[in-house]
């Protein structure tokens, strides 16, 4: 382990740990501030143009927390992530304020490789449940995200009906869908990304459990593998059939189209300002028919080579996609997704991979959790996968088993007492 990097050691620990380690260690608390671990500070909201920074991929990288805009969104996407929706179980506005509160400092200790709270694995003694639940004691930061959104439901149950915004409906049942409702829907939604899952993992389970009493999980899923890049940094990655994914996402380092299309600029609910909305849809992929589809087939479903990536009749990845051109089947799912196809509707995806053992049928049960951001899913995502639904030649291949949508408030700002969703409660 690096004696430059911070570990997830007990702030009991410090006296013991070595000077190098302690020193490293001060540094990264300073970064954030001691005020800020205690929840609070603050930049005005408002519209930003500049992109977060690139974030390095080691794993003592850390990602800030607190800013306009919420991280895990145009941030350089990690390798994991851990997603889960919650049901909230009070009626109590005091007492789901209380919780945000909480998740708020707690995650802000998460993203710098702190324990969830002070000396939480083992400062409480052998008579009291640690703080803590341990399990990534010692590990890294990870560049580990955590990016909170708030469902249609959430708002009729603390009065705040009148503040939900006209954007945030649940999404219509497109043709083709198959969902499970134990697999959609939730009052509120956690995502976590890190390039460590386990460090993914413990950030969400130890938010979980301090919700106890308050909310309770609805369901979850883990994923790996990105299949979208979102900085021009990251090279495109693969998807579960083998195609390079993502081609034309919307990168963070075009701050000009990331305004334009991701970040919520006013509007009727100025308490979204600086925020955006989060889609989910979980894809089943059927891989055994799709292995033994012949390569041509394959080729022409998606509109583009396997090897490279380019569009077919093209010789690059980041080649134009030719619409005018009988090369590129009308049904191709590169031709209906495109910008130009949709009348210049653009998002910014940032799905994973996943696979969750076999249907009992001798199947794998694996496919793409597409998790994709933009300002309006109404006007952006509904027309997109209405479009996909009817005409893409895709659809013999996957299926449509989960869904949800979320309003996700902007960031925590330095300077002030905020707390995740304090905008709108405010």
């Amino acid at each position: 382990m690096s004696s430059q990097a911070p570990e997830r050691t007990s702030d009991t620990d410090a006296a013991a740990t070595p000077p190098s380690r302690r020193l490293s260690r001060r540094a990264l608390f300073g970064g954030v501030g001691a005020g800020a671990l205690a929840v609070g500070a603050g930049a005005a909201l408002g519209r930003s143009t500049a992109p977060e920074p690139v974030v390095a991929d080691a794993a003592e990288a850390v990602v800030p927390f607190r800013g306009v805009h919420q991280a895990g969104i145009v941030t350089p996407a990690q390798d994991r992530m851990h997603f889960v929706t919650f049901d909230v179980t009070t009626t109590s506005r005091d007492e789901i304020v209380a919780m945000l509160t909480k998740w708020t400092a707690m995650a802000e200790r998460l993203t710098v490789g702190a324990e969830s709270v002070p000396a939480g694995v083992v400062g409480g003694g052998q008579y009291e449940p640690p703080g803590d639940t341990g399990e990534a004691y010692g590990l890294m930061p990870s560049n580990l995200t955590l990016t909170i959104g708030f469902g249609p439901s959430f708002f009729d149950k603390f009065g705040l009906g009148d503040r939900r915004p006209a954007a945030l409906q649940d999404l219509p049942r497109f043709p083709g869908d198959d969902l499970d409702p134990a697999r959609s829907g939730g009052d509120i939604a956690v995502q976590a990304c890190a390039d460590d899952p386990q460090v993914a993992v413990h950030a969400i389970r130890n938010l979980a459990r301090i919700a106890f009493g308050t909310a309770s999980v609805r369901w979850s899923q883990l994923g790996f593998g990105r299949t979208a890049s979102t900085s021009t940094a990251q090279a495109t990655p693969r998807n579960l059939f083998g195609f390079k994914d993502g081609t034309n996402n919307i990168k963070a380092e075009d701050a000009a189209t990331v305004d334009e299309h991701v970040w919520v600029n006013g509007g009727e609910s100025d308490w979204m300002t600086g925020g955006t909305y989060l889609v989910a849809r979980r894809i089943r992929m059927k891989i055994e028919p799709w292995d033994r589809a012949v390569l041509g087939e394959q080729e022409r479903v998606i509109g583009r080579s396997k090897a490279t990536g380019a569009p077919l009749g093209g010789t690059a990845e980041f080649d134009t996609v030719d619409l005018g051109s009988s090369t590129i089947a009308k049904d191709a799912h590169v031709r209906l997704a495109s910008s130009e196809s949709l009348g210049g509707i653009k998002i910014l995806r940032r799905g994973y991979n996943f696979t969750d053992g076999s249907d009992g049928f001798g199947h794998l049960d694996a496919g793409l959790f597409f998790v994709a951001f933009c300002s309006d899913p109404q006007t952006q995502f509904v027309p997109m996968q209405q479009a996909l639904a009817r005409r893409d030649a895709l659809n013999e291949y996957i299926s449509h088993v989960g869904s949800a949508v979320f309003a996700c408030p902007p960031g925590v700002p330095e300077g002030t007492e905020a707390y995740w969703g304090s905008t709108l409660f405010g």
